[in-house]
This record gives structure tokens, C-alpha cells and sequence, in this order.
């Protein structure tokens, strides 16, 4: 056999995923070569690895086994290149985060300045929905997460980032959207979701309980950059977090809309699992997060002060 490690983590990657085009979203590369890297390394066994049932893909049961198999032999290479980093006194090994969608806009400022003197830290970043993200740490499969409502379920740890705020927004070229919307008023525009899973869908959801009110349409897209662009073409409001429309508020091209009960108020979190033994390259972060989250917030996030609308 001559079968590559290359190859061992692209049927490991399929393994995962249970889908080729997943697999090659996942590894940034094209399906082709995914599937062509797959071919030769099956090309080795006299067995299957994978079937397809009702156009769904499964591992054999001897799929099973090597997928196992280059689990384990990929960890190895891992631990291989992390002992010989430590020889050279360089910090190295995974750092694996999941964070909600709307932290993307958060996470990369505070890991940039970590990252940049320990080049040899490959970092899996995974951009979810919270209970994407919730899955993730229940099955212990990342260092840490970022959230901005904390579960009731899951014994975590956690340090807080900032403060979030979530407004009502609208279109801001269009003169016949109101600057103030009354709370009565709420069931009659049409506002646009998340979808189910979603921190700021909860946010929503829990605002128009509270006031027994229901939108007089409704739309559920599956990202807040999808919610905006929904905005922008004029389809209604929604709740959004301030952190992702700072550049359409200085354009104008979208507004926040006073009305009772806004801003929601929460914060950020980096959370982890209670008793999670961190990795060398995981508590490193962690410990430069502690002594550093102040600064990184004021140096990357005050400008937000400028958008709090006054009453």
C-alpha cells in the first residue's frame, strides 16, 4: 500500500462529514480533487469504504475501521510536529473554535495579536448558529466557543468578552422609514428572523412575547449577512446585534429605530467545558485573553459608543 497522509485525511474528512462536498468545503479544496485523492487511496482495498443509500453517503463497516484507523494516525503526525516545535521552544498544536455567526465580526481581533507570534498554532475556526455551536461543546469536539446567550444545560466556564446590543433596524435611505416605532405599532411591519438555532432569533422571539405582539409578516433567512441585504432591499425590519452594521450605519444605508424595549442588552462570552484538560496552544490563548481583553475590546470596539443612539 502507498496510500499518502494527504489522502488519510481527506477519506477521514469524508468520514466526518459524511458528504465529498462537505468534506472539500472543509479542507478549502475543490471536489474534484477530493474525489480524485479519494479514488486512488480506495484503489488500495480489495473493500468498500463507502456506499451510497437513497444518494446519501455511509461508511462501511470496514470504513468504519480506517477512518478510525487515520484518526489515529493523523493525531500522531500531529503530536510528531507539535514535539519537535516544543525542541525549537515555539508554542504549536490545534486551537479549535466555534463561534455564533454574529462573532466573526469579534473573534478575529482577539486572536490576531496571539496569533501572529506563534505562527506554528493552526487554528480551526467554525462560524455557526448557537446551537451549532452548543453541539459542539456538548460533544466536546472544540477548546472554546463564543456565544452571547449562555445555556442552562451545559456546565461551563466562561469569561466575558463585551457588552452586546441588539436594535431594531431598517433601511436608512428610505424616507418612509420612521425614526421611532411604537411598541403597539410592532405588529405592523414586517420583520425579518433568524433562523431556529439562532441567539439573536431568541432575542427576537423573547421581545415580541413580552409585548404579545406578532410581526405582520415574516421572513426567516439563515444569516445576519442575509438579514441585512434583506433589509437593504427594502423587504422590513429586524433586530440586529450594533457589532455587524457599523459600515451600512456610517453609509446610511441602514438606521436604528427607537423603540420601547431596545436596545437588549447582553454580552459575549468565551466559554469552554468545566474540567476540559486545555491543550498547551488552548491555555496559552486563554491566558493571554485574561490579560488582554481590555485593551483588544477599547483599541477594536469603541468606536460602538458612537452609534448608542440618544432618547
Amino acid at each position: 500500500m502507498n496510500y499518502t497522509l494527504h489522502q488519510l485525511k481527506i477519506f477521514y474528512e469524508i468520514g466526518q462529514c459524511k458528504s465529498i462536498t462537505k468534506a472539500a468545503e472543509k479542507l478549502n479544496l475543490t471536489q474534484p480533487a477530493v474525489s480524485l485523492q479519494f479514488k486512488k487511496f480506495q484503489d488500495q482495498f480489495d473493500l468498500p469504504l463507502i456506499e451510497f443509500i437513497n444518494k446519501r453517503l455511509y461508511l462501511t463497516d470496514f470504513g468504519i475501521e480506517i477512518c478510525e484507523a487515520a484518526r489515529n494516525i493523523l493525531q500522531e503526525t500531529d503530536s510528531i510536529k507539535e514535539k519537535m516545535h516544543q525542541y525549537k521552544g515555539r508554542l504549536t498544536g490545534k486551537f479549535r473554535l466555534a463561534a455564533v455567526s454574529t462573532a466573526k465580526y469579534i473573534v478575529p481581533y482577539l486572536i490576531s495579536d496571539f496569533l501572529k507570534p506563534n505562527p506554528a498554532i493552526e487554528l480551526l475556526m467554525e462560524v455557526t448558529n448557537r446551537a451549532m455551536v452548543l453541539k459542539s461543546l456538548q460533544e466536546n469536539q472544540i477548546d472554546f466557543g463564543m456565544l452571547s446567550v449562555l445555556p442552562e444545560n451545559l456546565d461551563l466556564q466562561y469569561e466575558k468578552v463585551m457588552e452586546n446590543r441588539l436594535y431594531l433596524v431598517g433601511k436608512g435611505s428610505d424616507d418612509n422609514i420612521p425614526d421611532r416605532i411604537l411598541e403597539e405599532d410592532l405588529d405592523k411591519i414586517p420583520m425579518i428572523y433568524r433562523e431556529e438555532g439562532s441567539a439573536t432569533r431568541k432575542m427576537m422571539e423573547i421581545l415580541m412575547n413580552e409585548r404579545n405582539t406578532n410581526s405582520g409578516k415574516r421572513f426567516e433567512l439563515s444569516s445576519n449577512e442575509a438579514v441585512k441585504q434583506a433589509i437593504l432591499a427594502g423587504l422590513g425590519y429586524s433586530v440586529m446585534p450594533l457589532i455587524g452594521i457599523r459600515n451600512e450605519l456610517i453609509r446610511d444605508e441602514l438606521k436604528i429605530i427607537k423603540t420601547e424595549g431596545l436596545p437588549i442588552i447582553n454580552h459575549w462570552y468565551l466559554v469552554w467545558n468545566k474540567g476540559k484538560q486545555l491543550n498547551p496552544s488552548s491555555a496559552a490563548f486563554l491566558e493571554f485573553f485574561r490579560n488582554n481583553r481590555e485593551r483588544l475590546v477599547r483599541a477594536h470596539f469603541g468606536w460602538i459608543e458612537e452609534f448608542i443612539p440618544g432618547e
